[in-house]
């Protein structure tokens, strides 16, 4: 990986840790289980995802990262993001060779089931750029966190560009009220839906299972909900309108979803 890129994880990794700080600061008085971790400290939340689901998760994204940054040119920048064994690549490449080369690679993987490409054939995004998608990303947690009757960790928010992309194992009906607010969050210019639905029956078990596995789990073997950023002061580009001025930004479904390789072992 070059120093450039290696650069850009590190400032964007003190980004999220400084916001994760401003979030702690704003929602005081909300109820918000924070538990101990080591090296610092994480939400605890429900998730959907079976704990097989979220250990292979985490291993196709350090794998599909690596092999990424091995077989794409520098000037390459890619995101990986996974959930339940679907990928998401945002970014941007130099063309449709390299585009299509992140998602061969990604495929060469085991256990995926789905790849979403959603890379942008551009020159790579700005440090101002990367720092407004992150503030952005804060601004959706938190409107969802301040939602009634949805569950915000039900929820994978991920920003490129001003663009929202919304993962999770949710409803019909969750997946249009998360991304109804999502789309009402100042500065974000689109919603792109990358859920995998379930029956609400489904919904309602898998939560319950959740539940009842992060209470009887000692606290240290808890796994860790995706980081929470908010707080931070808005690059000169984000609308400073009120959220009751926000015109909804278009909401879409993903229509970049295909096949995995969804083979287990090796």
């Amino acid at each position: 990986m070059s120093a450039y890129r290696v650069k850009s994880t590190f400032v964007r990794t003190t980004l999220v840790v400084g916001l994760v700080a401003g979030l702690a600061a704003a929602l005081q008085g909300c109820v918000l289980a924070v538990g101990a971790a080591a090296g610092g400290s994480a939400l605890v939340a429900t998730d959907r995802r079976t704990l097989g689901a979220q250990t292979e998760d985490r291993e196709i994204q350090v794998k599909a990262m690596s092999l990424i940054s091995q077989n794409l040119p520098d000037s390459a920048h890619v995101n990986v993001t996974v959930f339940n064994r679907r990928v998401l690549l945002t970014g941007e490449v130099a063309g449709e060779v390299s585009k299509q080369r992140a998602e061969s690679v990604v495929r060469s993987l085991n256990n995926v089931n789905s790849i979403v490409n959603e890379l942008t054939i551009a020159p790579a995004s700005s440090f101002s750029s990367r720092s407004n998608d992150t503030y952005l990303e804060g601004r959706v947690k938190t409107a969802l966190i301040a939602e009634k009757d949805i569950s915000s960790n039900n929820y994978k928010v991920v920003c490129e560009r001003g663009a929202i992309y919304l993962m999770g194992l949710v409803t019909v009906d969750e997946g249009n009220r998360g991304a109804d607010v999502a789309s009402r969050v100042p500065g974000v210019t689109q919603v792109v839906k990358v859920f995998q639905y379930i029956q609400p029956q489904e919904a309602a078990a898998a939560t319950a299972a959740a539940a009842s596995a992060a209470s009887s789990a000692p606290a240290a073997a808890q796994p860790e909900a995706a980081e929470v950023t908010s707080g931070a002061v808005p690059d000169s580009s984000v609308t400073s309108r009120p959220l009751e001025q926000q015109s909804p930004a278009p909401v879409n479904n993903s229509t970049q979803v295909h096949p995995g390789n969804p083979k287990v072992g090796q």
